[in-house]
């Protein structure tokens, strides 16, 4: 089936380690874009933090936050949150888990707070703002708590109804996310917004949060680096992140 459109995941796929994208990749994705095939990422970052790649790449699609924001063409067709009684039981929660040592990020649509960042911000690729947390007064997209305990991870996500959590697998914290906000459900909102199919897809990832997409899209990728769980369920295996592997498929397959 003919492609529509590229997905690319960003930390651990089209991101070399280094945190940039090599020109091979940006180059191979341009000769796509010219052949009238649409580009995408489709992150757990937020657009705030995603702003160098979008300059470089110029996507047509930004599916943000894991599923919680799409913007298609510049315009956001789609958003997800937490009301804020929900964003300020889960920080409430995770504080009563973790006590004062609790390490807690937070993203909106364009900004992303960090109950540490005055002392840990400068030591990551994205800027973030200090909050402490305790008296939040904005709906949240995504809140991440680090740990590797996943029964303290369910009593915060047990703390509302409408969450959903995934741990990393390169980090150790967990995410939390309203249940609509998957890459998977943005994307079948989208491809009945612009009137395609998910199987004239090619989607490429490497963690936990990007199973759904792949096992939907026509085409799933995973890259040599990925996670064990997601090669699973993909129809192929590139080469890593670190050795342009989606611009290699994508040469191979499309050009």
């Amino acid at each position: 089936m003919e492609t529509k459109l590229i997905l690319c995941d960003l930390d651990g796929t089209l991101l070399r380690s280094d945190k940039t994208i090599s020109q091979k990749s940006a180059e191979i994705l341009e000769k796509c874009r010219k052949k009238g095939i649409l580009v995408g990422f489709s992150t757990s970052r937020g657009r705030g933090n995603i702003i160098p790649y979008e300059a470089q790449i110029r996507p047509d699609v930004l599916i943000c936050n894991g599923g919680a924001s799409i913007v298609y063409k510049n315009t956001e067709i789609f958003k997800a949150e937490f009301t804020l009684e929900e964003t300020r039981n889960i920080l409430k929660t995770a504080y009563e888990v973790f006590g004062d040592n609790a390490e807690i990020t937070l993203d909106l649509i364009d900004k992303f707070y960090w109950n540490r960042a005055e002392d840990k911000s400068t030591d990551y690729d994205w800027s973030a703002l200090y909050d402490d947390f305790r008296d939040f007064k904005i709906p949240a997209m995504k809140i991440c708590v680090q740990t590797t305990d996943r029964e303290k991870a369910l009593k915060i996500s047990s703390c509302v109804q409408n969450c959903d959590m995934l741990p990393f697998s390169d980090i150790p914290w967990y995410k939390f996310s309203p249940k609509t906000a998957t890459k998977e459900n943005a994307i079948s909102f989208l491809c009945g917004h612009i009137g395609i199919s998910s199987n004239e897809i090619i989607s490429f990832g490497d963690d936990h949060n990007d199973i759904g997409m792949l096992k939907m899209c026509g085409t799933g990728v995973a890259m040599g680096n990925a996670i064990d769980e997601v090669k699973a369920v993909c129809d192929f295996v590139t080469k890593s992140n670190d050795d342009d592997g989606v611009a290699d498929f994508l040469a191979d397959r499309l050009l």
